[in-house]
């Protein structure tokens, strides 16, 4: 079995996805050496892998909690921006620009906001979120792969974040962020896998920037 599989497995609740996740976009990480237990300092690899990443660039493939599936490209600058760029015909647009995680539905014209550390993604994002402090980390059952589950127990509202990790020396760190899974406050799941990361290349903020055109009312 997919070791990204059977780790989705072992999330409650997340049994149901994990035949969904069979496709392209995962990583091809069959073959590899078993380990029982994750080795203490991958929680500080992990953490520097993360810290290693100045700018990404990625393809993504989403299931939600009802198994849709969404593809697209991922744009991420630390500290705290992404760009979630949907395929063509799909309405949503995700973007931070470092402070506030905003929402765009141009089909029913709906924008929603917010901040960044309010949400599961402000494990990634959030660099007021501190993964070494708040991660902890879990079994996989491959040594290839390094799971942090990322949650502020004094805040269970921020919700919860798995960050999984590949093992792969030319990544920043030696670890490849490779998928995540987030889960809100109000239970709704989500996974995210990559693929085709590239790292490195020049991204402007203004790509992080949302301009809302939408006409005011006169008053």
């Amino acid at each position: 079995m997919n070791p990204l599989i059977r780790l989705i497995r072992t999330i409650p609740g997340a049994a149901s996805l994990a035949a969904l996740c069979v496709c392209p976009a995962a990583p091809a990480l069959a073959g590899k050496p078993a380990a029982t237990a994750p080795a203490p300092a991958d929680l500080e690899r992990a953490v520097a892998a993360l810290r290693a990443i100045g700018t990404m660039r990625a393809d993504f493939l989403q299931t939600d909690g009802n198994g849709q599936r969404s593809t697209g490209v991922v744009s991420l600058k630390r500290p705290g921006k992404i760009r979630f760029q949907y395929a063509p015909g799909n309405p949503l647009l995700i973007l931070s620009d470092g402070h506030a995680l905003i929402l765009i539905d141009s089909e029913v014209h709906q924008i929603q906001r917010w901040p960044i550390g309010n949400s599961p993604l402000g494990a990634l994002l959030d660099p007021n979120r501190d993964v070494a402090r708040y991660g902890t980390l879990r079994p996989t059952g491959d040594a290839s792969v390094v799971s942090v589950e990322v949650k502020d127990r004094a805040h269970p509202e921020y919700g919860v974040m798995t960050l999984v990790f590949i093992r792969k020396a030319d990544a920043p760190g030696g670890l490849e962020l490779s998928a995540w899974f987030t889960m809100d406050a109000q239970g709704r799941r989500t996974i995210i896998q990559l693929s085709n990361q590239r790292y490195g290349m020049a991204l402007s903020d203004d790509l992080f920037r949302y301009l809302d055109t939408r006409a005011r009312p006169h008053k």
